[in-house]
């Protein structure tokens, strides 16, 4: 480099290296995980993706990933995710001019039917009403309340949906239980880990949470808690497309 080319380099980075030293660090300013979570960033957490043995929901779930516009919309945002990702007819998004779901555009007079838009956003969804605006749409659902399953049913019927392609599960539990904070919350789970027999949440409250790593018997006792709004366990939903003769 030569010494009219040095000079040129210095003044032009004086300025940026100004602002860099002024401006603030940006983090983002995620809770701590107990010990027992296994944050999926992690080298551990992606080592445990790679090995494990059940995971055909996780490419197209990231694809659609998105983060709940607001502390009660962990329902709405997984939605979303579900029925962007299963590639049902959706209603037009004016924002991109095209048919695509969002937290917006998800509700209608048959969602407003089940549970007011404007409810949802100051209590969240119990398990019956996710369900319930999920089966407004071309979709199959089939819900499990916490108290309903055992814990080899809860395995076994979550690991086949995550070993299949094409259908999802939307788990309904206390955060308490598994050691984070603190109410029920709702997102999708992406992938089973056979050898140390945990589930991994695609946790929508990204601001709060990453994706972690969850031991399965505990995640089941996460679902077998009451719901203070319907009175039941909480629980998991199996979606899949509904066939062409439905």
């Amino acid at each position: 480099m030569t010494l009219g080319q040095r000079r040129f380099c210095a003044l032009w980075l004086a300025p940026l290296a100004g602002l860099l030293v002024a401006a603030p660090p940006l983090l983002a300013q995620t809770l701590p995980l107990p010990d027992h979570l296994t944050d999926l960033n992690s080298a551990e957490g992606q080592a445990r993706l790679r090995d494990s043995e059940a995971l055909a929901d996780y490419v197209p779930l990231t694809s659609q990933f998105v983060t709940q516009i607001n502390q009660a919309f962990c329902g709405v945002a997984s939605m979303v995710m579900v029925l962007n990702a299963l590639n049902v007819p959706a209603p037009l998004a004016p924002e991109w001019e095209r048919g695509y779901f969002t937290q917006e555009n998800l509700f209608n007079d048959q969602t407003e039917a089940i549970i007011p838009q404007a409810t949802i956003a100051r209590q969240g969804l119990t398990l019956a009403e996710l369900a319930g605006i999920l089966a407004t749409y071309p979709v199959q659902v089939d819900i499990h309340h916490g108290s309903e399953v055992s814990l080899g049913e809860f395995r076994d019927l979550i690991r086949a949906n995550l070993d299949t392609p094409g259908n999802y599960v939307l788990i309904n539990y206390l955060r308490r239980t598994i050691g984070q904070e603190r109410g029920g919350h709702i997102s999708p789970i992406a992938a089973y880990d056979a050898d140390t027999d945990q589930l991994l949440i695609l946790d929508v409250s990204r601001y709060k949470y990453p994706p972690v790593w969850v031991e399965a018997d505990l995640l089941w006792q996460a679902i077998n808690t009451v719901d203070s709004v319907s009175g039941q366990t909480r629980g998991f939903l199996l979606i899949e497309a509904q066939s062409g003769d439905e």
